[in-house]
């Protein structure tokens, strides 16, 4: 006898096609869910670098790499041309003011001198004759005046002997007009050669001024020209080191030819260049610095070059007191430029996420540090080590500053 087959509840039958279904629904709904929420991104907070937010002092400075170089460099050049008979100091001697580089030889400027020196003792020995000459004419004049001055005295004597021979009839008339006469003429003629003794002794001296004058003056010149024999040899004009002799001996040279450099190195200044952005805030003056060490040594700037090459201009620095020790001429160093006192700021560290969101928005960490999320921020001066906030952000605050590249569009960053 057959038995009757029972029938199963719905539920039970079809209980795996539910279970299935119910399962789809769920997964459904948490993908609706997920998609309709923020986008978040799992990462290993170890691989991330997490700055906090602080109130403290904002420097803006430059952070760049300057070269050392000597706090004076001279060109050595030839003041006269010569061919090189000796080669007395070496690349990297250290010299005195003074010592003697090298030597040059110009048979040619001697001669020069030699003719000028002769030119010289002939004009001494013409000077010496014409001074002779005007001094015998002098001496012969005052001869002739001091024997017209005695004639005249005597005519007169006798003059005045007549007019009284005259008065007691003695003579006549016509021998007082002839003793008058001769006196009148005597006396014309002394005070003639008076006036031309005077006029000689002015002329002489006028004309010996003159005279002494040239010849001084040719005096001078040969002077002038002599000295140009110390010329031939070429001397350190300050005291430094020799870095290098550009001729060889025997060779030949003009004047006014760059023969060598010397530097002094008991003093350093650090060259830098600067881009052409900041051309209106670098002064002279301004204060900088370099570590080295870990000590810290003070410089300012004391030369700016407004001439921009490659978008750059180049300044020159010196150090305010004492510099490291062993500096090395073309050494680099890094310096920091100060723009302008340090203010009281909210900063945080620099990092990459700069580069990734322009500075517009960062990740900021929750209380619990296990999740981070997208927030909007305002950056305004930024230096080689930090960024000064303006908005979004306060002291204390937690933010990722690197790894952007990996988060994609996450909006949310949910730390393990």
């Amino acid at each position: 006898m057959d038995k009757p087959i029972k029938k199963k509840h719905p539920i039970i039958r079809y209980k795996y096609y539910i279970v299935s279904g119910v399962i789809f629904t769920v997964f459904l709904i948490y993908v609706i869910i997920a998609s309709a929420g923020p986008r978040r991104l799992r990462y290993d907070a170890d691989k991330l670098t997490i700055a906090e937010v602080q109130h403290g002092k904002f420097l803006e400075y430059l952070d760049v790499e300057g070269i050392v170089q000597p706090i004076l460099t001279v060109k050595l050049n030839a003041l006269e041309s010569g061919t090189v008979v000796r080669i007395v100091a070496d690349d990297g001697d250290m010299l005195t003011q003074g010592d003697t580089i090298l030597i040059l030889r110009n048979p040619e400027l001697v001669r020069l001198i030699d003719d000028e020196r002769d030119d010289l003792e002939k004009k001494r020995i013409t000077f010496g004759e014409r001074e002779i000459q005007m001094q015998r004419r002098t001496s012969e004049l005052k001869r002739q005046t001091i024997q017209t001055t005695y004639n005249l005295r005597r005519i007169g004597k006798q003059y005045e002997l007549s007019k009284k021979e005259y008065e007691l009839g003695a003579t006549h008339k016509a021998q007082l007009d002839l003793a008058e006469e001769e006196f009148e003429f005597n006396k014309v003629n002394t005070e003639m050669l008076m006036d031309e003794l005077r006029h000689d002794s002015l002329m002489n001296a006028i004309q010996i001024t003159l005279m002494q004058n040239d010849f001084n003056r040719e005096q001078r010149r040969f002077e002038r020209n002599r000295e140009r024999l110390d010329n031939l040899i070429v001397r350190a004009p300050i005291t430094g080191q020799l870095s290098y002799v550009s001729v060889i001996a025997g060779e030949r040279v003009s004047a006014g030819n760059s023969i060598g450099e010397l530097k002094v190195i008991d003093q350093f200044k650090i060259t830098t260049r600067v881009s052409e952005f900041y051309i209106d805030r670098i002064t002279p003056g301004l204060p900088a610095t370099i570590t080295w060490q870990n000590q810290k040594y003070a410089l300012k700037i004391t030369k700016v070059n407004p001439e921009i090459r490659d978008r750059q201009f180049a300044i020159d620095l010196v150090f305010v007191a004492e510099h490291p020790e062993n500096m090395r001429i073309g050494k680099n160093y890094r310096i920091q430029i100060e723009l302008e006192q340090p203010e009281d700021a909210i900063v945080m560290s620099k990092g990459s996420f700069f580069q990734a969101t322009g500075g517009q928005w960062i990740f900021r960490l929750n209380e619990a540090g296990d999740k981070a999320t997208k927030v909007n921020i305002s950056i305004g001066r930024q230096n080689p080590q930090q960024y000064e906030l303006l908005d979004g952000l306060k002291p204390g605050d937690r933010v990722i500053v690197s790894g952007y590249d990996n988060f994609g569009d996450a909006e949310e960053i949910v730390l393990r």
